[in-house]
């Protein structure tokens, strides 16, 4: 498997950048690696003091993301349960730099079930967030009590409006911040901001990474066995790539779930409604939360 980075070089940049991010945190945490049949995975745990008897919240980000691009998530949720983000193997950041060609569904379920089984004491609640979520609904981990699934690929394909295309091709080209802001100001609400510091991360993943594709609808057998587990299942009202008019309908066929949508946001629900992610949590971790249509 090649790696996802353009060489040696590129692979030190991204990593210096999340490591001086972590570094520069201001907020109580560890960070370790562990091994998996995916590679190496960097985990960042946070632990609520005192640490509830309930279970830890499991942060999954979707692609060309990682833990210390949504440090400010991360925080909001640790500042309430305990917390583990995973970098994702196969996607730029502090975790393995390869992923298959073909089959990375099951290959990512398989690598969720070893992360859990290694960074989690007891049940967790999978936070999945477009990626993310289609690997949280991969993995048939005993330890997952709960999934809530933001923008969640895996259940239908993701629509890739020609706006995006046009505004995705220069930021490829040469990548640059203004090119990064212009393709990220399409994915959030009409009127939303951009992150500075994600705009400039997404110029240095141009510039050093090949950039996956989107993940494709999962079996919907498999998506059958998932009911067994609550799960919500929340998409943004102006999502261009999974509007809730999509999404809606392939949730309560697949999974018996009704739809949240959050008003006042596009696809980037982690930056966009980090208020209403922490609520849709503790809606998940709330005595008998599955939400069935």
């Amino acid at each position: 498997m090649p790696s996802i980075y353009r060489s040696t070089a590129c692979q030190q940049r991204v990593r210096d950048w999340c490591l001086e991010r972590l570094g520069e945190w201001g907020v109580p945490h560890q960070r370790h690696e562990i091994p998996t049949t995916a590679g190496v995975t960097s985990v960042i745990t946070m632990r609520a003091e005192p640490a509830p008897a309930l279970p830890t919240v499991v942060l999954v980000p979707g692609t060309n993301t990682n833990g210390a691009v949504y440090r400010h998530i991360a925080k909001a949720l640790a500042t309430r349960w305990s917390t583990v983000v995973l970098d994702v193997p196969g996607q730029p950041g502090l975790s393995a730099d390869v992923r298959p060609r073909r089959g990375r569904s099951p290959w990512y379920g398989q690598w969720l079930t070893e992360s859990l089984d290694q960074a989690v004491p007891g049940p967790a609640i999978v936070v999945g967030h477009s990626l993310g979520g289609a690997i949280a609904l991969a993995s048939d981990s005993p330890r997952i009590a709960g999934r809530v699934l933001l923008s969640s690929a895996g259940l239908v394909r993701l629509l890739v409006p020609p706006a995006v295309v046009a505004a995705t091709v220069p930021w490829l080209a040469r990548p640059t911040v203004p090119r990064a802001t212009r393709v990220l100001r399409r994915m959030v609400a009409p009127g939303g901001q951009v992150p500075v510091e994600l705009a400039e991360w997404m110029a240095l993943v141009a510039d050093c990474c090949h950039s996956s594709l989107a993940p494709p609808p999962l079996p919907p057998e498999l998506l059958a066995e998932r009911r067994s587990v609550p799960c919500l299942v929340a998409a943004g009202r102006h999502d261009v790539f999974l509007p809730p008019r999509r999404v809606a309908p392939a949730a309560r066929r697949h999974l018996g779930a009704s739809l949240h949508i959050l008003e006042g946001a596009g696809h980037l629900l982690l930056d966009e409604a980090p208020d209403e992610i922490v609520a849709l949590v503790a809606r998940a971790l709330a005595p008998a939360p599955r939400d069935t249509a």
